[in-house]
């Protein structure tokens, strides 16, 4: 098995019960696995702790079945509690190299970034993989800054040399673009947890991903 990098996936989907509520994160992740998603990301601002674990727990079941990363935002305690891949930390959470220490070196650590600052700390405190934006405005994260554009994309692809994964506002329309800067890949809630379909959303997506810029 290679190193936690190695294994960072190029379609992360958030769930998001909070923007919608059709669909639970169950049901979400399911849709967008079987749309191409190959990390599911949990996300759940509020609730109680012990819900959130249960939920988890069944999430880490369906990816692990599916052969998809599974990987918790925010709350270490879930991530820890479900047995995730990972967690993927923001400015403001868990400390990045407190949780390596506690996770240990198998687990993948995500870090959020909004300026090429930001992005090398995550880097130097032992994060994997760096979730980079908004690059395009959304109203999906409330703790969202300015967008941060494609040059600036740019410029924190070729500067840190870690998987990067582009998050914020991210369309089909606008994907190609995204992915020209050199990105590893992107992270997405509305542009699936939102749409009418979100497994015809995400297959979409990675349609268009795979034909702008194919990897293995």
């Amino acid at each position: 098995m290679g190193s936690p990098t190695e294994k960072i996936g190029r379609f992360h989907v958030l769930t998001d019960t909070a923007l919608q509520s059709r669909f639970t994160h169950l049901q979400l992740a399911e849709r967008a696995i079987a749309g191409g998603a190959d990390t599911i990301q949990y996300r759940q601002k509020q609730g109680s702790t012990r819900e959130m674990i249960e939920t988890a727990r069944k999430l880490k079941s369906l990816c692990q079945a599916s052969g998809v990363l599974f990987v918790v935002n925010d709350r270490l305690d879930v991530a820890m509690a479900a047995q995730a891949d990972g967690v993927h930390l923001g400015q403001d959470d868990f400390p990045i190299a407190l949780a390596r220490k506690i996770l240990g070196p198998g687990a993948i650590i995500g870090g959020s970034a909004g300026t090429l600052e930001e992005a090398q700390r995550c880097r130097s405190e032992g994060a994997d993989y760096i979730g980079f934006g908004p690059v395009y405005p959304t109203a999906s994260k409330e703790d969202a800054g300015p967008a941060i554009g494609l040059k600036l994309l740019r410029e924190v692809v070729e500067a840190v040399p870690l998987p990067i994964i582009a998050i914020g506002g991210i369309t089909p329309m606008n994907l190609p673009a995204v992915m020209k800067t050199g990105v590893h890949g992107i992270a997405v809630i509305s542009a699936v947890c939102c749409q009418e379909d979100p497994c015809a959303a995400a297959r979409n997506l990675r349609s268009v991903m795979e034909a702008t810029c194919p990897k293995g």
